[in-house]
């Protein structure tokens, strides 16, 4: 019998009960060399195994099917069958190899992206890190790629779907790195700020022995969400004590342009900051990051008139114009309609004599819908909590943490020292 028949064979007999399994992936692994050699010839191969019921045996040949180079014409017929595979295979058996499943969702992101349909990765990505994952709080190598084919695709709200998930679990860094960066742009995408900003903050101050490009880009993203939210760069002073020494140090030396962008926002002089934009366009153009400036701008004309709000009761449109440095009173009314209906400020228009009232925020915070977001929070902080105590209790019985803190522990003997049982006052 032709070994590759009866490779076959042995993946249609031994692909039913864990036993089984266990043995044919032993073969497989011994296999692996040669099926590679016959890559040219795996495809009849494919078609005699059922994606569902034979998945381990299914995931080797596929690999090797898909591992050489292939061009456009081939991706058209790989990606078909790679997206079928994973909509139908057992995830248990997948988990036996997850190295090589990860390599082959992997090529199907690359051919989706040689063929310019990102979106067509989308579905079957999201399925494959749902398969991978042993819980919700894992964190696969799927989840970045995946973010990634939603933010080329425009896919926000399903790329939002896996960011819903509290983390836990991160095997590589470089996973958590990007999980978070592209869940930002998604976020950005959604503009949903505050979330963006907690993802980006994760990538800024995540423990780093070198600086990487990705935290680069990340904080240039982190200022100018910072300056559209809130209206200020939260950490234009220092980074907080918790991020990386090599991240407090560097980091800033490579985002001068969008510190110098904050430093001018900050003078709340629209005509400076608009200049300054002109000037250093082709910088921000380069870093695919104008749309996100052009945000910036805008939002400082938000921010003051969120400022008019504090000071005045009632003021025609002509004066916010004027104020603002709005071209026409009808330009301050869809700015002000605008930040209404965003929920930004609380006012009315009267049509008819162009005057603003502001008003105060109706919200009393004894709905009932209110007092269940309220409680949600409150579930939610305390289930951290408790995941929080288990992970310390977790780490503190670790033996590799035990002998780490020994050896520190063993450079200082503190019955050296005179230590003081009172002060004199």
């Amino acid at each position: 019998m032709d070994p590759m028949e009866a490779l076959v064979a042995q993946i249609q007999g031994l692909s039913s009960t864990p036993g089984d399994i266990a043995r044919l992936h032993i073969i497989l692994k011994q296999a692996d060399d040669s099926l590679r050699a016959e890559s040219t010839r795996l495809s009849p191969v494919l078609g005699q195994l059922a994606p569902s019921e034979h998945s381990l045996g299914f995931l080797y040949v596929l690999d090797a099917f898909t591992s050489g180079q292939i061009s456009k014409q081939q991706a058209e017929t790989s990606v078909p069958i790679i997206t079928g595979f994973i909509n139908a295979c057992n995830a248990e058996q997948i988990r036996l190899a997850p190295e090589k499943f990860v390599l082959v969702c992997k090529r199907l992101k690359d051919q989706v992206m040689m063929l310019e349909a990102p979106i067509r990765g989308v579905g079957p990505l999201l399925t494959a890190a749902r398969k991978l994952q042993l819980s919700t709080e894992h964190l696969t190598p799927l989840h970045s790629d995946f973010l990634m084919l939603c933010v080329l695709a425009k896919c926000y709200k399903t790329g939002l779907s896996i960011l819903e998930d509290d983390i836990f679990e991160v095997d590589q860094p470089r996973d958590l790195f990007l999980y978070c960066y592209y869940g930002g742009m998604i976020c950005i995408g959604l503009k949903r700020f505050q979330k963006a900003l907690d993802l980006l903050h994760n990538v800024v101050t995540a423990p780093m022995s070198t600086l990487n490009a990705i935290a680069v880009e990340a904080y240039k993203k982190y200022i100018l969400v910072s300056l559209i939210h809130h209206g200020q760069w939260q950490l234009s002073t220092s980074l907080p004590k918790y991020a990386s020494s090599v991240a407090q140090r560097s980091l800033k030396n490579f985002c001068q342009p969008y510190i110098e962008l904050a430093n001018s926002y900050g003078t709340e002089k629209i005509a400076e900051l608009e200049a300054y934009v002109q000037t250093n366009t082709e910088k921000f153009e380069n870093d695919n990051n104008l749309g996100l400036v052009k945000q910036v701008v805008l939002s400082m004309y938000k921010r003051n008139i969120q400022r008019l709000t504090q000071t005045y009761l009632t003021l025609s449109l002509q004066d916010i114009a004027n104020t603002v440095q709005l071209n026409s009173p009808k330009e301050a009314e869809m700015h002000v309609l605008q930040m209404i209906q965003d929920g930004e400020i609380y006012a009315t228009i009267n049509q008819r004599d162009g005057m603003v009232r502001f008003l105060e925020d109706p919200e009393q915070y004894k709905t009932c819908e209110m007092i269940e977001n309220i409680d949600s929070s409150i579930q939610r902080i305390m289930a951290l909590s408790r995941k929080l105590s288990a992970m310390d209790e977790q780490i503190s019985c670790d033996q590799l943490y035990l002998s780490k803190v020994g050896r520190e522990r063993q450079r200082y003997d503190f019955d050296d020292f005179d230590v003081p049982t009172k002060f004199n006052i």
